[in-house]
């Protein structure tokens, strides 16, 4: 088995990796072309785009600076928009649904690394996905940790760090972020 498809599968793998380092390094090239282009190239941007994610739903908008690590285990739905600053490691498969709005400064990380330091110091890591709903809010300076499924509806504090599920239809805040109010 290749080290992507045991990344893809959730297994430990070697995130050095000759494939997947050049697959990171395509990536961020293609990123950092999407990040300098002139705000009123929106065809090229939205062009760049499709060739960095997996899918990408009609009014997909996603400010500069924007960085994910290979792009192509990203799905967005319609009408998706992230503020400036997102950063996506999409070691495993980060999926949003439509009408989802993102904040500023917001990190969702799919990529874990092992507690035991002999085996952190190899370059092994693991990953799980990433889900978020549709309808769902995001506040500015948000940290979604890996395995990580928001429901539809939810609204997500400024400053959170979600390392739990988060139930549709509620208000969750704090870190870690916790749910406050249903809707």
């Amino acid at each position: 088995m290749t080290e992507k498809e045991k990344m893809l599968q959730g297994l430990l793998y070697d995130s050095g990796d000759s494939e997947l380092s050049e697959e990171r390094r395509r990536c961020k090239q293609l990123c950092q072309e999407y990040n300098f282009l002139p705000c009123d190239e929106t065809e090229k941007k939205a062009d760049l785009l499709r060739r960095i994610l997996k899918k990408t739903g009609k009014n997909c908008t996603i400010e500069p600076f924007f960085q994910c690590d290979y792009g192509y285990n990203i799905s967005v739905g319609e009408n998706f928009y992230a503020n400036h600053n997102c950063v996506f490691l999409d070691t495993a498969p980060i999926t949003f649904g439509d009408h989802v709005f993102i904040g500023p400064n917001c990190g969702f990380y799919a990529a874990e690394h092992p507690l035991d330091a002999a085996t952190r110091n190899k370059e092994l890591e693991s990953a799980r996905p990433i889900t978020v709903g549709n309808n769902v809010w995001i506040g500015g300076n948000v940290c979604v940790l890996p395995g990580v499924s928001i429901g539809d509806n939810a609204v997500i504090g400024a400053g959170s760090v979600v390392v739990k599920n988060i139930p549709e239809n509620s208000v969750a805040v704090g870190n870690p972020c916790e749910v406050i109010q249903k809707l």
